[in-house]
Parts: structure tokens; C-alpha cells; sequence
């Protein structure tokens, strides 16, 4: 988990500094690019894609109005185990995974495309006891925060790193007199492709 976290902090800041770097050293390239952080309106759609590759899947759609974003996403984790993000409670002894949840986004530009936001998700966790092969569904409501960075890729498409904190209350399973304990807290990088549909400057 260490490792993903390094990693992903590592190619925010890497790619970060390359596009401040390009933006400011090069006179044409200032006065010919869209300058996606200075829309008025637009419309995005995006995708936290690695799930795709555990059998799950996730959408989201977005309303931008200047430097506010609202979003809305639905996720399925397939087979992804989301029980090492914890960071207090984790166990070994079980897996936990995103069943089919809503959540809603509010974010705001700090600067250019950095931003930061709040949000909800109505997650359904699947908690398998790794030993048996049991399962016990969790339904939690987790609030957090996240930082993310869009990389444009031409006029319309785009890469956004960021990370995510989760917040939840304290809930438990009992697995045959075994208990299980919901991690209070989750952090975990994040990777999502999109594509704006439509802007107004």
C-alpha cells in the first residue's frame, strides 16, 4: 500500500511540475492553448478506470461552473480489495469489497486544474472472511476529501492522479463469534480518465 502511495505522489508532483514548467516558459504555447482551467461552464465525463481491471466498473459525470465542480459517480470495485487502504483496523484475516455505490462530489480549482474536494458515497462493502469463504455485507456512509490534478491531453481529453481520505463511523461483523472491525479511516490513490463533453468560456 506504502508503494502505491509513493508512487502516485511521486507522478502528481513530477507531472505538476512539468506542466507549470511548460506553461510559463513558452510564450506560444500560452497564447494558442485552451486554457481548460478558465472555463465559465463544461460538462465532463470520467471513469476511475483501474476497476475495469478487477471485474468491476465506474462512471461519473460532472457539471463545472467556474471554479466549482459537482459530481456524480457510481462504483463497483469488483474483486478489488479494498481493506489494506485502512489505516487503523485493518485486517488480514478478511477482504472488502465495493459492492454497487453512489457517491457525490463538491470541489473547488484551488489553482488551474489543482483541486480539492469534499464528498459522500453510499458504499454497500462485501466482507469476506478469507479462512471460511463467508460473506457479511456493510452498508457505510463515508465522508472525506481528495486532491487531484487534470492533465489535459489535447482540447478534450484528460488524466486526473489524485488522492482520497474516507471517513466512516465504526461498524462492525460477527463471522461466527469472530469480529470484524471496519477500518474508521481509508486512504488511497486514485486514477481516473475523462473527457469533456462541452464548454463555455
Amino acid at each position: 500500500m506504502k508503494k502505491h502511495v509513493l508512487f502516485f505522489v511521486a507522478l502528481f508532483l513530477t507531472a505538476t511540475n512539468v506542466f507549470a514548467q511548460s506553461d510559463t516558459s513558452n510564450s506560444v504555447f500560452r497564447k494558442t492553448a485552451p486554457r481548460h482551467y478558465a472555463v465559465n461552464q463544461a460538462l465532463e465525463a470520467e471513469s476511475l478506470v483501474p476497476m475495469f481491471f478487477t471485474g468491476g466498473y465506474h462512471f461519473a459525470i460532472g457539471y463545472r461552473y467556474k471554479k466549482f465542480r459537482l459530481r456524480a459517480s457510481v462504483i463497483n470495485g469488483g474483486h478489488y480489495d479494498a481493506e489494506p487502504a485502512g489505516l487503523k483496523n485493518s485486517s488480514a484475516d478478511f477482504k472488502r469489497y465495493y459492492k454497487t455505490s453512489p457517491g457525490f462530489f463538491l470541489g473547488y480549482n484551488v489553482w488551474k486544474n489543482l483541486e480539492l474536494y469534499s464528498f459522500v458515497e453510499m458504499h454497500t462493502f462485501r466482507i469476506g472472511q478469507k479462512n471460511t469463504g463467508m460473506h457479511q455485507d456493510i452498508r457505510s456512509n463515508d465522508f472525506g476529501g481528495g486532491i487531484s490534478y487534470q492533465f489535459f491531453v489535447g482540447r478534450y481529453f484528460y488524466i486526473q492522479p489524485g488522492m482520497h481520505l474516507y471517513l466512516r463511523a465504526g461498524k462492525t461483523a460477527d463471522f461466527d463469534g469472530v469480529k470484524y472491525n471496519i477500518p474508521h479511516a481509508d486512504i488511497s490513490p486514485v486514477l481516473r480518465l475523462g473527457f469533456r463533453l462541452w464548454e463555455k468560456f
